[in-house]
């Protein structure tokens, strides 16, 4: 994200606000933000006197403004975090006045997780004046596999797009999840490889065989057979194949080809832009519009409403997951 290297750019060259108001859905870049805040403001020899963290639920806004008011010893600022800040949004207003007028030696970093103050209230417009406000948004799913592939580049690594897609399936858009299973896998594979997706099953233990990815070119495909193997195998392991997910990221496919259908251009460019995909999944989803026609996939898309119903124990009498799974694959596919 461009704005968060502005940020630590502005950092590293000495342009240092007196408050780093961090908010927002998305908590991987708040930590970043804080995390390079944290590690290179001070000295390791400042930071005793000078570096403290307190805790919203733990501490008050007149707490935190007693605190940034202090002058820092034997350096040149001082650095107060308050990390789950979110826990004070009944009063974090009361911070305006410290905002329109905030002392300079001070870095005051708010770690305000998963909510957004008002920018039409005072607080937003003072710290916006004096400091910065970096709202960090929570990325689509659809949006995930770029960003894997761009965090990868940034590291001398590329990465397969089945194997990218393997980690959105199973980690969903947590960006911290992601971030760490692709640290273990720099760790075990050298600068400038490929992960591909064996690495992945290998090392992360996701299997390259037995996934949701897997199961829905399967059925793009009609291959009977696979998709069968594959819902036994979730059948077998519940926990790590949810049936909700399962149903939810095969309405996800069939909408995509549904909106396939659709579509006047269907050049592999104007398709990946359309329905946000990888241009190397393209031809997927071409063989799943052949195999299936629009009015089919319409069929499907209310075959799959009718099960997410019955995965929740509507109208299910109980019925194991695997047993609706299948139920659910020979209407689709018979």
């Amino acid at each position: 994200m461009d704005e968060v290297k502005n940020i630590v750019s502005d950092i590293k060259n000495g342009n240092i606000k007196p408050i780093y108001f961090l908010m927002g859905e998305e908590p991987y870049y708040i930590d970043k933000i804080t995390d390079y805040i944290d590690s290179n403001v001070l000295r390791e020899d400042e930071k005793g006197f000078n570096q403290m963290v307190l805790y919203g639920r733990d501490v008050s806004i007149d707490d935190i403004v007693s605190n940034a008011k202090r002058y820092p010893m034997m350096a040149e600022r001082q650095v107060v975090i308050v990390k789950e800040a979110q826990e004070l949004s009944r009063t974090i207003e009361k911070l305006t006045a410290y905002a329109e007028n905030p002392q300079p030696t001070t870095v005051l970093v708010m770690c305000y997780k998963y909510k957004k103050i008002d920018k039409r209230k005072k607080l937003y417009k003072a710290v916006a004046k004096s400091g910065v406000i970096f709202e960090s948004k929570r990325l689509y799913e659809n949006q995930i596999a770029d960003w894997i592939t761009r965090v990868l580049k940034g590291a001398q690594y590329s990465i397969e797009p089945k194997a990218s897609q393997m980690l959105v399936e199973f980690l969903g858009t947590d960006l911290g999840k992601i971030n760490n299973e692709l640290d273990k896998l720099k760790l075990i594979l050298p600068q400038g490889s490929q992960i591909t997706a064996d690495a992945i099953e290998k090392n992360i233990g996701i299997s390259k065989d037995f996934n949701n990815f897997e199961l829905r070119k399967a059925v793009g495909v009609r291959d009977i057979v696979k998709a069968h193997r594959i819902i036994n195998y979730f059948a077998q392991n519940p926990k790590d194949n949810p049936l909700v997910v399962t149903i939810a990221l095969l309405f996800s496919y069939f909408s995509q080809v549904l909106q396939y259908h659709g579509l006047a251009d269907k050049s592999k460019g104007s398709v990946a832009k359309a329905l946000k995909i990888n241009p190397y999944f393209v031809s997927d989803y071409a063989e799943a519009a052949r195999n299936y026609p629009m009015k089919k996939v319409s069929q499907i898309i209310a075959l799959l409403r009718e099960a997410d119903i019955k995965s929740k124990g509507v109208g299910a009498a109980n019925l194991p997951a695997g047993d609706v799974l299948k139920e659910l694959l020979v209407k689709i596919m018979g």
